[in-house]
Parts: structure tokens; sequence; C-alpha cells
């Protein structure tokens, strides 16, 4: 369970708490201690990077701005236990003969440690976490790889890229609708992280990277095996989600697809493995997912997941916690009525009436969750269900606070101090209604009214999204 806070605090996630992301893409450096003097990460010529691949992942420059990022992005430590706090010493003391180990082919990773995180189908996510040494080292290779592919990637895939965000894609995928491409087919491949061929993967990155000693890491990486409750396990295949390498060898291995529906003519729009392809009629929408499902299983070597997969309407659609709709002929985007309950059970955990938090660190759970929500989805429109959710919260804030006052005299006491009547606060603390019910009475709307609870401390939706 410790394993499993530590790296959710330490790393990022795609909101809605989906997506991971390592962003080395639109994160401006940490300003953190450096183990070389560090200067700006520059684009070079792909003919000469490809040449010199090896060293450019070594230079100081690149392996010092690998190593700000994974200093920043903290997390938890790896197999060897090894914290980002004592990263810096051992890379001072170290970093050279690890980096002429990498050179001679002679440095191995070390396996990683695995973390299962649940999903809200009763399914678990599992993730790998690197030692601290070998997320610099994997940082500093997708770094320069990025370099190289960004050029090669299509403009229709979103994630894990420089500048680019699933706000973006949401709003891609917006665009193309409103063309005329009002049917979706909506692509689950199943497990994509566990089940990437990893021969296969390493076939394609030889097609642009011409340096065995890069392609060798890059294999070792892939092969380092994970430890489950102490027990080591090979893995002969996929890219363990959690590495900092992971998000661009899974944008290499999709470009495959992105091509090959661009070869099409196919409008689509993909971040990370989420794929949706537009089309504007039903029958030529199950075509395309009979002959894309065939393309991803047979040269691909992925596995769709045919229960999740369909070809529906874009407004049945969930897509990245997002969803569409249609107003006055035009597509608009809001938010999934999944989401809006997930959202929902957050709250309902931080204002548990059986919790025992303080009411101000209540206040700072929910800033926390609010703004993180608001923020994420504030390119749909959300001004009727901010308003009903502010309402819905405000009410178990107050149930919160009669919980809390518990006694009659010191519920009629506090009624009395938010300015309530005598009489009317005795008749309040006596009553046996349940703490849901009482939460939506006059009395406590007067008492405890919405000037009063931001007083306190409570961050509304609205004037986060205002």
């Amino acid at each position: 369970m410790k394993d499993k806070q530590e790296y959710n605090n330490g790393r990022q996630l795609h909101i809605e708490d989906y997506l991971q992301e390592n962003k080395l893409e639109t994160e401006k450096n940490v300003e953190v201690p450096s183990v070389f003097d560090v200067s700006t990460l520059k684009k070079t010529d792909t003919k000469t990077v490809t040449n010199e691949l090896l060293e450019k992942i070594l230079s100081r420059d690149n392996m010092n701005v690998a190593y700000k990022r994974v200093k920043g992005n903290k997390g938890a430590s790896g197999t060897d236990d090894m914290t980002v706090d004592e990263l810096l010493q051992y890379l001072k003391e170290n970093g050279e003969q690890i980096k002429e180990d990498i050179r001679n082919g002679r440095y191995n990773p070390k396996a990683v440690r695995r973390v299962e995180i649940p999903k809200t189908d009763g399914s678990k996510r599992k993730l790998g976490i690197p030692t601290v040494v070998d997320r610099v080292i994997q940082q500093a290779i997708a770094q320069q790889l990025s370099i190289i592919y960004e050029p090669i990637f299509s403009r229709n895939s979103y994630g894990f890229r420089p500048n680019r965000s699933c706000h973006d894609a949401i709003l891609k995928a917006k665009e193309i609708m409103n063309n005329g491409y009002k049917w979706a087919v909506d692509l689950d491949l199943e497990k994509f992280f566990d089940t990437v061929n990893q021969d296969l993967l390493i076939s394609i990155i030889r097609r642009t990277i011409n340096e065995d000693k890069v392609v060798s890491l890059i294999r070792k990486y892939l092969q380092a095996g994970v430890l489950v409750n102490g027990v080591f396990e090979k893995t002969e295949k996929g890219t363990p989600q959690g590495g900092n390498i992971s998000p661009i060898l899974s944008n290499i291995m999709l470009n495959e697809l992105d091509k090959e529906l661009e070869r099409r003519g196919l409008q689509f729009v993909r971040y990370a493995d989420d794929c949706v392809i537009f089309t504007k009629t039903k029958k030529s929408a199950e075509r395309v997912m009979q002959n894309i499902t065939k393309f991803i299983e047979t040269k691909l070597r992925l596995k769709v997941n045919r229960d999740k997969s369909k070809v529906d309407r874009p407004w049945r659609i969930k897509y990245l916690g997002f969803s569409f709709y249609q107003a006055k002929g035009k597509i608009e985007v809001r938010i999934h009525p999944k989401s809006i309950v997930k959202f929902k059970d957050k709250i309902r955990k931080i204002t548990s009436r059986s919790n025992a938090m303080s009411m101000e660190a209540r206040y700072v759970k929910l800033k926390q969750v609010i703004v993180g929500w608001v923020n994420y989805f504030k390119i749909a429109n959300m001004n009727k269900i901010v308003q009903i959710l502010d309402k819905w919260i405000r009410r178990r804030i107050r149930m919160c606070y009669w919980k809390q006052w518990k006694r009659i005299k010191t519920k009629h006491d506090n009624l009395v101090k938010l300015g309530i009547e005598n009489y009317k606060a005795w008749e309040v603390a006596n009553t046996r209604n349940s703490y849901w019910k009482i939460s939506d009475t006059p009395i406590l709307h007067t008492a405890l009214n919405n000037k009063t609870l931001e007083r306190l401390g409570y961050t509304s939706l609205s004037s986060v999204h205002c």
C-alpha cells in the first residue's frame, strides 16, 4: 500500500487518474542541483543524431536534463531502495563508470518493482518502478528518441508528445465531427502495454536507429524483468508502464497504426493506446472496424478487445473522460457521466461522516481534487454541472459539520455563533432527523451559507471554473 501511495504521489497521472504520463516534453526543468553544468537540450539534424546517438544520450547536457526531470518527478524508490534524494551523490561518484559500462555494453538495468493500481472496472493496472538510476538513463534515451521521432510521428497522435495534450485530442475530434464525420470506431487495445511484441518493436526501431549499442540498451530495458513479492519474473513481452522510456516506445509502436490509417485516408485521433476513427456512415465504420482490427492483430500482433471496442455515434462513447453532444447542428464537448460519477465518489470519501479528518484537512483535499478536475475538464461545456456539483458538495460539508458538533449544546452554541436565533438553534439542535436530512434544512443553509463556507476554506468548482 505504501508503494502504491508513493508511486501515485511521484508520477504524473493523466488526470482523470487514468492516463499515466512521463512528461519529458511540456514541463520546465525543476530547479534542483545539477550533476554537471546543464545547458538547454537542442534539436539536432536527424542523421547526425542517429549516427552519434549513444554519445548524444550520454552527453553532459542530456544527462543533466534527464536527472533534473527524474529529481523533479520524485517518486518511490526501485528494487535497490535508492531514493531520488540520494541520486545526486551517487551519480557524482559513479556517473562516469555507468556511462563507460553503457558504452562497452556491460551495463545491465535492474529489475523493476511491480505495483498494481486498482482500476474502476475491478481489474488492476500493472506498473513498474525502475530504480532512480535507471529512470535517469531511460529519460536520457527518451529525450534523444523524441528528437528523432517527432518529425516522423503523425499529427493525429497526441499522447506523451511535446506541446500536445488530451485537450488537443478532444478538440481535434470535435473538429472532425463538425466536418461531417459522425460515426465513430472506438478501438480498445487489450492490455496494450503488457502485450507489445518486443521483437517487432525492436525491428521497427531498427528502421530508424542504426546503432546496435543503443538498440541493445533499449532491449535490455524491455527485458529487465520485474520483482513481484521478492520473486523475479522475466518480461519477454510488453513495455512496462512506469518507466520513463515506455511512453515514447508505445508511440513508436502505434505510429505503425497511425501511418496505416493515414494511408487509407481515415480521420482519427489517438492518445497513447486510446484511438477513435471517424467516418461519415455506419456502414463504412463497420468496414473500418473489421479491416483495422485485422491489421492490428496480424501486422502489429496486438489484441483488440471486442467486448469494449464498438461502432457508435460519438455522443455515446467515452473518450479520455469526455463525450460529445449536438446543439444547433454543431458538435460540442461535455463531461461523460461516468467521469462525474468517479468525481463524486472521490468527494464522498473526503466528506464521509465516518472520516475522522479535520475540516481544515478536508478543505485541502477537496481543493486538490476540485482544482485538478475542473482544470482537466475546462474545455467542456460544464456551467450547469458545476452549479449542481457545488450545491451537492456544500450539502455534504454541512453534514460533516453537523456530525462533528455531536452534542446538542455544541450544535446550539455553534448555530447561535453563526447567527441563528436562540430558540431556533435549540429546536434544530434537538432534532432526531438524519445528518443528511438536516444538512439540507433552511437553518443549516443560513448558518453555513455559501459565503461562510468559502470563508471557512471551501474552494468551489465555480470559483475555479470562472
